[in-house]
């Protein structure tokens, strides 16, 4: 199958998308059923990204061209893809990746998304059988020449072990941060929200710890934040949003609530769902420097960096733990 074929395949899976038949969306629903943590919303969101950012024409011609892929690959690996599954489609852009790139993929599903890319594949397959000898599905991934994995810091030594005399990517936990100076618009703000709430805020492109300066006026954000109120009306979140709040009550800890999420002090850049650490900084230039310099840190959003609710819009060339996957898989194929 050549470049070209493989790209009208995915142009094609775009419209398949946008045209939202009545197949499509039943899967979605079944989606969404068999985990709650992937609320309708959300999964539509990560399919109209998907489409806008990955699945047009020009903007895949422009990704390919960058890395001169042939029309056709000669030397064909197997490449072992361990997908995650904290938001929708998380691994789609592996999925892309190992199959632009002409190689044949053996993919282990998360247990916690199962529906969708299986069915994307089902999907392919219909159109083209040529992919049924390209892409297959299994719960052990073994005699791959290479391996893509994702997964938390534990599994990562799995991972580690299991994968060392491959040639591999393991990524592990990652978080993002947002460093404000207390001069944002409410617009800004408005966005903020949406860059630490969007998915339960379970994304590693989620914004989980913000930065301020001394004196910082909390309100507005508050404010911002009360759009997603709503999230009460979802059993598991509004079960880790009490269960946090207790805990600080309980402890007799200082915090803020919006209504629906809550902001401690903690020099932590992890913070559990519903919750958002804060920390005061001196000097703003030298703490984003700081987070440059993190490995645990994926996106920074600040009026100097990341623009505010674009952290869950990646484009094609934006690659998890800025580990070039494409120059990565490129290298099997000399």
């Amino acid at each position: 199958m050549t470049l070209s074929k493989r790209i009208e395949l995915f142009i094609r899976l775009g419209n398949y998308f946008t045209d939202n038949s009545t197949e499509w969306q039943d899967i979605k629903a079944k989606a969404a059923r068999e985990n709650p943590w992937f609320a309708p919303e959300f999964i539509e969101l990560s399919v109209n990204n998907i489409v806008s950012q990955f699945l047009q024409k020009e903007k895949l011609l422009d990704w390919v061209n960058h890395y001169h892929l042939p029309d056709s690959t000669s030397s064909k690996k197997i490449i072992g893809l361990v997908m995650a599954g904290n938001i929708p489609l998380v691994g789609f852009h592996d999925f892309l990746c190992g199959f632009i790139s002409g190689h044949r993929l053996l993919i282990k599903l998360s247990s916690k998304d199962k529906i969708l890319l299986s069915h994307i594949v089902d999907k392919m397959i219909e159109w083209n059988n040529e992919i049924a000898t390209h892409i297959s599905f299994s719960e052990m991934l073994q005699n791959c020449d290479a391996y893509i994995a994702t997964g938390s810091n534990n599994s990562s030594r799995y991972f580690d072990y299991y994968f060392a005399k491959y040639p591999h990517i393991i990524r592990r936990n990652r978080t993002s941060t947002a460093v404000l100076d207390g001069n944002e618009t409410n617009e800004e703000l408005e966005k903020l929200a949406d860059d630490i709430q969007l998915y339960f805020g379970l994304g590693c492109r989620n914004v989980t710890k913000i930065y301020v300066p001394h004196n910082y006026n909390f309100t507005p954000l508050l404010n911002a934040l009360e759009k997603y109120d709503h999230f009460l009306d979802y059993h598991k979140y509004k079960h880790n949003f009490d269960y946090q709040l207790t805990i600080l009550i309980m402890n007799n800890a200082k915090y803020l609530n919006s209504g629906s999420a809550i902001l401690t002090e903690n020099t932590s850049l992890f913070s559990p769902i519903s919750q958002i650490y804060f920390e005061y900084y001196n000097n703003k230039k030298d703490t984003i420097q700081l987070l440059k310099q993190n490995t645990d840190v994926q996106c920074i959003v600040a009026k100097e960096e990341i623009s505010f609710g674009t952290t869950q819009s990646p484009s094609l060339m934006d690659y998890a733990d800025g580990i070039d996957t494409m120059a990565f898989i490129k290298k099997m194929s000399v």
